[in-house]
């Protein structure tokens, strides 16, 4: 296209930087804005509900445990990548402005998938603390605490700085000298990369090897426990005994499969078959807003102990309220 083609700068001969992308979203869908009217109140559920499990936790302080110190960092984590997207997304789509510069669109790009990745290996920390909690119960509270805890979540967000920050830096050493529309709702990697017209195979497997520690790898960790405290479970005589360590997992479980299955759905659909664009888009997003919505929900609601903590800085707010 001559448009797109004086867009580009050239850098030398062979080697073609543009300075602006075109985000496309979906095609011929009639309405579409609805649905983005739609997302922006997701996105103020989303930060209602975080921000809100986040005071309580910050608040009461019976909850300054590790276990909650994994809790609040998913929420925060759920907080920034749904900030990170979402006011993008609406501002690109609602006031029609889809061109983004080449810089902010890596910029995008990176804290998408960064604050993906913590939220990822998150939901791994808490299936180690249930595994230790009811597999080593005696032991749990000298191998779990704070400064371990700490130490842990510290290590997942510098990791994945190191991975996404490698992933989406080596898209700077493509070529875009084709189309610069990009088929997503925002700079996704994988249909930004796509555009390079010169040889992208090393973008491609360290895209494949981002996407097995964040999409696959985790899960399949998160099952290994569950198998592991399964087995705990079992050679637990009574029932009740049984009942009441599982019902500590239900929250858990629930959020692992509302956060991987979709993932790992679209990513597996993408990578063995043709997925149209349209498709691609409707999954991506639930994916990447819904769990951060319902995570708090289901921490207020099936968490005895926020509950009870919530109950408790209502009172205490009411008596400081009288006073």
């Amino acid at each position: 296209m001559i448009a797109e083609e004086k867009a580009a700068i050239i850098l030398n001969r062979t080697f073609v930087r543009p300075t602006k992308f075109y985000i496309n979203g979906f095609s011929n869908i009639p309405n579409a804005n609805y649905y983005y009217v739609f997302l922006c109140f997701i996105y103020l559920m989303t930060v209602v509900g975080n921000v809100f499990l986040l005071s309580v936790i910050y608040l009461v302080k019976t909850l300054h445990t590790p276990k909650y110190m994994i809790v609040f960092n998913l929420a925060l984590t759920d907080l920034c990548g749904s900030t990170a997207l979402i006011p993008k997304v609406l501002d690109t789509f609602l006031f029609d402005r889809r061109e983004i510069i080449y810089e902010a669109c890596l910029s995008y790009m990176f804290f998408v998938f960064y604050f993906g990745s913590v939220q990822s290996w998150t939901l791994v920390t808490m299936a180690y603390d249930r595994f230790i909690a009811i597999c080593f119960p005696l032991s749990y509270h000298r191998i779990v605490t704070k400064p371990v805890t700490a130490a842990v979540l510290l290590f997942e967000w510098v990791a994945s700085l190191a991975a996404i920050a490698c992933l989406v830096g080596l898209l700077d050493r493509l070529s875009f000298c084709g189309s610069l529309t990009i088929e997503s709702f925002y700079c996704d990697h994988g249909p930004v990369y796509c555009l390079a017209c010169n040889d992208s195979y090393l973008n491609y497997i360290i895209a494949y090897l981002v996407l097995l520690a964040i999409v696959f790898v985790p899960p399949i960790l998160i099952v290994l426990t569950y198998v592991c405290i399964a087995i705990a479970l079992s050679r637990i005589a009574s029932g009740v005994e049984r009942l009441k360590a599982l019902k500590t997992c239900t929250s858990h479980l629930i959020l692992v499969a509302i956060f991987f299955l979709p993932l790992m759905g679209t990513n597996l659909a993408v990578m063995t078959s043709y997925i149209h664009p349209n498709a691609r888009i409707v999954n991506s997003i639930l994916t990447h807003t819904v769990p951060s919505l319902l995570n708090p929900i289901i921490y207020s609601l099936k968490t005895e102990e926020v509950l009870t903590s919530i109950r408790k800085l209502c009172k205490s707010i009411k008596l400081r309220n009288r006073n």
